[in-house]
């Protein structure tokens, strides 16, 4: 039996497994392609292949462990399928003791720009965060009806080392105007990783956090500095009336969503303290040329 199990073990995924094992414990990731496989062994990653849809028996026990659901939905409808399967597996290979599952604070859908924090109501505008959703509440009444430990991270964007939109900069796309752009979240990797471990390893059962560095700033504001930290040209600015038809729908999604995220919870809880609580010091560390 594994110290910790990883299922979804991609780009936060292979950090946390990495995190892990310089602490001394074993870890498993799970992943569904034979190249994520490659890429956990590189790493010195004990690593199993598993793909939730193709409805293949689970390979490995469950019973009693310490999992991390990292795997993503579906990317139609909105229901989390691949959870549904994933509950529907542990009835066959064992009830996980804990569980903690990174979802999105795309749930709590358009807030207009105010400050919330995990008691605001859940409502969400698109069908990706309502996939999300629908994964909480289907855990939840595993944890009720099982007695599986559950915690929920509602995580912001993740950046870090290859995760930066490096390239819609350098393909000079636009962005709406900084006055008409809406707030935006934001969480670096490495202090993810560590919120994770945290949470794992002392969070109440049944909580759920707001992961954020707790400075949000607007969309626009996110580009030129990203831009300015990478030495590439700022994107050109346009109104937001002019976006629907100059921007990708994905963007335009997440322009259609203002919110500014408390993290008061996790840092006062867990006794969390980020690496990189600014961008300006997570971009530093992100764009460092020697990052794996």
């Amino acid at each position: 039996m594994y110290d910790i199990m990883i299922l979804g073990c991609g780009y936060v995924g292979l950090r946390l497994a990495c995190r892990y094992r310089e602490q001394g414990a074993s870890v498993l990731g799970v992943v569904r392609s034979a190249a994520g496989v490659a890429r956990l062994h590189q790493a010195g990653i004990p690593a199993l292949r598993h793909d939730l849809a193709a409805a293949d028996p689970f390979p490995y026990a469950l019973a009693g462990a310490q999992v991390f659901h990292l795997i993503p939905p579906l990317d139609t409808g909105r229901e989390d399928r691949h959870t549904q399967l994933l509950i529907e597996a542990f009835a066959q290979v064992g009830h996980p003791q804990r569980l903690v599952y990174l979802s999105t604070t795309g749930v709590y859908g358009d807030c207009q720009g105010a400050w919330i924090d995990e008691d605001w109501p859940a409502r969400p505008v698109h069908d990706r965060s309502f996939r999300r959703l629908d994964a909480e509440e289907r855990l939840r009444c595993w944890s009720r009806e099982q007695g599986g430990e559950l915690v929920i991270l509602r995580v912001a964007g993740i950046y870090g080392p290859g995760r930066l939109p490096l390239e819609r900069l350098r393909q000079g796309l636009p962005m709406v105007r900084p006055e008409e752009s809406p707030y935006s979240n934001r969480i670096h990797v490495d202090d993810l990783v560590e919120i994770c471990i945290a949470t794992m390893a002392r969070a109440p059962n049944g909580a759920i956090y707001n992961v954020s560095d707790g400075h949000p700033t607007s969309m626009t504001d996110y580009f030129l500095r990203l831009a300015d930290a990478a030495g590439l040209p700022r994107p050109p600015l346009i109104p937001m009336s002019q976006a629907p038809t100059q921007v990708s729908t994905a963007m335009m999604s997440y322009l259609s969503e203002s919110r500014r995220l408390s993290n008061r919870r996790l840092r006062e809880e867990l006794g969390v303290e980020l690496r990189y609580p600014t961008l300006d010091e997570g971009l530093a560390q992100a764009l460092k040329p020697d990052n794996p």
